[in-house]
């Protein structure tokens, strides 16, 4: 591999970690403005956005540039690769974290309702899936991959719980329905958060073990839970 090529790769990925910090502090804003209620954060979340995309596309070209100049081959067509579905994920879960603002700003007007605290544990648990998942591409560790991958079941009983408690407001509290379903459309935001993390820690797998390991993780989650 030429220096020249190396250089490449190695700005690629500087600038995609970059971009998982911005995202995962989008995640974190708008989970607090949910949970404590400060829909004036939301304003954070939207100006993050915008620089998020900007870079997904810069990040992007920079992946094709590589491929078509370069014709990688091997470890480093996989590191090109990788980049690129993770540059994806990431720009979909800044898109959710915009979600959750959004839901943020209608709770804000129901004071009434109560939010769980499960909700901040299980956002929580997402933004750590992600850090976990790129701290495995940082480190090249497959086996730190497949551990994100496993936890994914633990985020989804999570949101099983918050479902279940939904539902008893919705049953108990008519004059709280419609809250409830922004409350439920949060939970749900975050479920696929937690997805996008197990799909980066998926591509970490691909990028060491050069296997595409989509869906596997149902078999990982088994394997958990069995345990």
């Amino acid at each position: 591999m030429s220096r020249h090529l190396e250089r490449d790769l190695q700005n690629l990925e500087r600038a995609l970690l970059t971009q998982a910090s911005v995202v995962e502090g989008m995640i974190r804003t708008a989970t607090r403005a949910l949970c404590e209620r400060q829909a004036d954060l939301v304003w954070e979340v939207l100006q993050q956005e915008q620089l998020v995309n900007a870079r997904e596309v810069t990040i992007e070209e920079e992946c094709l540039k590589i491929l078509a100049l370069n014709q990688p081959v091997a470890i480093d067509l996989r590191r090109t690769a990788a980049v690129l579905k993770i540059n994806g994920d990431l720009e979909r879960i800044a898109d959710l974290a915009v979600n959750l603002g959004e839901r943020a700003r209608s709770l804000a007007e129901q004071p009434d309702f109560y939010v769980s605290e499960n909700l901040e544990k299980m956002a929580n648990m997402a933004v750590e899936m992600v850090r976990e998942a790129l701290d495995a591409f940082v480190e090249f560790d497959a086996n730190a991959a497949a551990d994100v991958c496993r936890r994914d079941n633990e985020v989804d009983q999570l949101n099983l719980q918050l479902i279940e408690e939904v539902h008893e407001v919705m049953r108990t509290r008519s004059d709280l329905v419609e809250a409830a379903l922004h409350f439920f459309s949060a939970t749900r935001h975050i479920e696929r958060i937690a997805d996008h993390a197990t799909n980066i820690a998926e591509d970490v797998i691909y990028l060491v073990d050069g296997e595409i390991a989509r869906h596997r993780h149902e078999d990982l989650r088994q394997d958990s839970s069995a345990g």
